[in-house]
């Protein structure tokens, strides 16, 4: 089969991290020009299956949604809405194990609606909606897909571990503390089960783009901006459902960046540069009135012992748009490469998109493309039959370094505002 090029298919990064992979394993596959376009988010079919089954796997990999959450609000809940209509070429959703809207929460108003949709997709697709992982049973390469309370995390790993699964796609940060994420490692590690991370900005383009040029500018430093678009009033509710603070809540995706890409942990770190005057840190009664401390906004630099300087401006009040995030590269204190998202395109879809649909997350607009990234990288590697984690996909490992260079962070910056 010979393929010289693709004339502007819209493809997933996965698709063609995916292509190129089996072109270097020795596939038949000859490619000498790829054109993709990365938008509009809509998906079409891709080569990908028709390469799985030139190397004799399975084309679809059972997929358990642990945990989904009500409908155009819950992440877990867009998981499947993706894996349903067919967005993820190697995926099936097979099982949804929802404890609470199937429980006892059935009958409050999210229970409701999470109900009339849980009917609807078994009818229409014959996914098994259930409240336990006892009910569950696996029947070929499955991954579970991990998106529930935090909190619960230790737990759930390890009925799906012992269940027989191929592979856990864990949720962000993983777990409330380093020692438990630690032994989740570890318990994973003792029976073979690979654990992946969806940290969503190791795939996406403009942090890709960044470290490229970065790589061609030796000396240089790059600064990583992050804003939400909190209000000030809204903080109050955001302080209390993010208890565990800013850095293992919002800049935890910059931090296992650091880790993945510039070799920041907590052993490495040299120096710590708070920025006060970008940075501030509040005390606020939630609605529960009691009260929280935490970051509002927070601005450092991280020198590490290998040479590595990076900066990072979290904010999350930074935006009044909807959100967005930045890559800089400069040398000498002149910036010599900028990339952000979303760009002037996804602005555009994520706008309309909006508003054809104002009660879905408008984040998940944003970021759909990286969501589908990384369910077509870990279910296309569960059927690949490789061992570690696919190309680009954070692992446990990675989360665990992160989570800690979080814990290590949050004294020291919280010391350096109150001073």
């Amino acid at each position: 089969l010979g393929i010289s090029t693709f004339a502007r298919v819209p493809m997933s990064s996965a698709h063609l991290v995916l292509l190129l992979a089996a072109q270097s394993a020795g596939s038949s596959i000859g490619l000498s020009k790829i054109i993709h376009a990365d938008r509009p988010a809509a998906a079409l079919s891709s080569p990908l299956g028709s390469l799985l089954s030139l190397r004799g796997g399975a084309t679809k990999c059972d997929v358990w949604l642990i945990g989904c959450g009500v409908p155009k609000r819950g992440m877990g809940w867009y998981h499947a809405k993706q894996i349903l209509e067919g967005d993820i070429d190697t995926a099936q959703l097979t099982a949804v194990v929802e404890p609470w809207f199937l429980g006892n929460g059935a009958e409050s108003p999210p229970g409701q609606t999470f109900g009339v949709w849980a009917k609807e997709m078994a009818e229409t697709y014959g996914t098994t909606f259930c409240k336990s992982i006892d009910e569950l049973e696996v029947t070929g390469p499955t991954l579970a897909l991990i998106s529930g309370r935090t909190a619960d995390n230790p737990r759930l790993l390890k009925e799906v571990i012992d269940k027989g699964v191929s592979a856990v796609y864990l949720e962000k940060p993983g777990a409330p503390t380093v020692a438990e994420l630690e032994e989740m490692r570890e318990y994973a590690k003792s029976k073979g089960v690979p654990v992946y991370m969806g940290y969503n900005k190791n795939v996406t383009p403009y942090v890709r783009k960044a470290l490229e040029e970065a790589k061609k500018c030796p000396g240089s430093q790059t600064t990583y901006v992050h804003n939400n678009a909190y209000t000030i009033d809204q903080l109050p509710e955001c302080f209390e459902r993010n208890a565990e603070g800013m850095l293992k809540n919002m800049a935890i995706h910059e931090l296992a960046l650091l880790a993945t890409y510039w070799g920041v942990t907590v052993e490495n770190i040299e120096s710590v540069t708070p920025d006060a005057d970008f940075s501030s840190m509040l005390t606020l009664t939630g609605p529960s009135g009691k009260e929280f401390t935490d970051f509002s906004k927070i601005g450092f630099t991280v020198k590490t012992k290998t040479g590595n300087t990076i900066t990072l401006q979290i904010d999350r009040c930074g935006s009044d748009s909807g959100g967005n995030s930045i890559a800089i590269v400069s040398k000498d204190g002149k910036e010599v490469f900028r990339a952000e998202t979303p760009d002037e395109e996804l602005q555009k879809y994520c706008a309309e998109a909006s508003k054809a649909d104002p009660e879905m997350m408008p984040y998940f607009f944003l970021q759909s493309d990286d969501y589908k990234t990384l369910k077509d990288l870990a279910t296309s590697h569960v059927l690949s039959g490789d061992q570690g984690a696919p190309e680009g996909m954070a692992t446990i490992e990675i989360a665990v370094e992160a989570l800690r260079v979080a814990e290590y962070l949050t004294p020291v910056l919280q010391a350096a505002l109150k001073a």
